[in-house]
């Protein structure tokens, strides 16, 4: 009977052994999942949207693996990002996973004036879409508040965001969100290292990116090797703190594609 208990045991580590294995390398291969827990990029992603980062996307680095365990050098089957991809990357001195708009390339030279954003001296160009409306309260389990153009509001009031559709110089066209004068919205010229990118949040105003430097805890420039992959689709998604609070769950949010 002995045998037999410590044949059992043995059984359940082996299979939890390969569970975690084949858990890891589909992780760290293919899809790497990933939960919205700030609101830098609004309306495009959500606090509380889940998603599955396309690790395939770019290629791989030791960054792609769990505790950065990769053993590669560099960056091997890589594919150069497309300005204007939703990217997941890991920011370089905070050790924590960040997900951002691709808005500058190697060589690019990046402005914003007056809240445009500039790409080699060529604007692009904010068309106005109305407003984005939320409750103002208690978002996320950070339990963050949102920023308001139309502040101050009252826990449970109308928070209301002007919104525009940006076109970047590539024609890829998106939503963007702006509070008001912000003090980003007016930055120096910044120009792309090789081998590095520069990102910026769609909510303008509520993003700390590669506006900020890394030295003051932004993004500042990334390196390519710091890439873990490009968002497609929203899977999942929900307003509340906890999954299980069903009447929380955002139906049409549920495998929404990411523009």
């Amino acid at each position: 009977m002995a045998k037999e208990k410590k044949d059992g045991i043995m059984e359940t580590v082996k299979t939890v052994f390969w569970a975690l294995l084949i858990a890891g390398i589909f992780r760290s291969v293919f899809f790497q999942p990933f939960w919205i827990p700030t609101g830098s990029m609004k309306d495009t992603l959500l606090i509380g949207d889940f998603l599955f980062v396309n690790k395939m996307a770019y290629g791989y680095s030791q960054y792609s693996c769990p505790f950065a365990m990769c053993p590669i050098s560099g960056r091997i089957l890589g594919s150069e990002p497309e300005r204007g991809d939703v990217v997941v990357f890991r920011h370089p001195t905070l050790n924590t996973d960040y997900v951002k708009r691709l808005i500058g390339k190697p060589g690019d030279k990046i402005q914003v004036q007056d809240g445009v954003l500039s790409i080699n001296g060529e604007e692009a160009t904010q068309v106005p879409d109305g407003t984005f409306v939320e409750t103002y309260r208690s978002q996320g389990r950070f339990g963050t508040f949102p920023l308001c153009s139309n502040g101050p509001v009252g826990q449970g009031g109308e928070c209301i965001k002007e919104k525009y559709i940006e076109t970047l110089p590539n024609g890829v066209s998106h939503s963007i969100l702006n509070v008001g004068d912000g003090r980003l919205d007016s930055t120096n010229v910044f120009t792309v290292p090789e081998g590095h990118y520069f990102f910026m949040g769609d909510n303008r105003d509520n993003s700390t990116d590669s506006r900020v430097s890394q030295r003051a805890n932004g993004v500042g420039f990334v390196s390519e090797e710091y890439l873990l992959g490009r968002v497609d689709r929203v899977i999942f998604s929900a307003s509340g703190k906890r999954l299980l609070y069903f009447w929380t769950w955002r139906g049409d949010r549920f495998f929404k594609k990411i523009e």
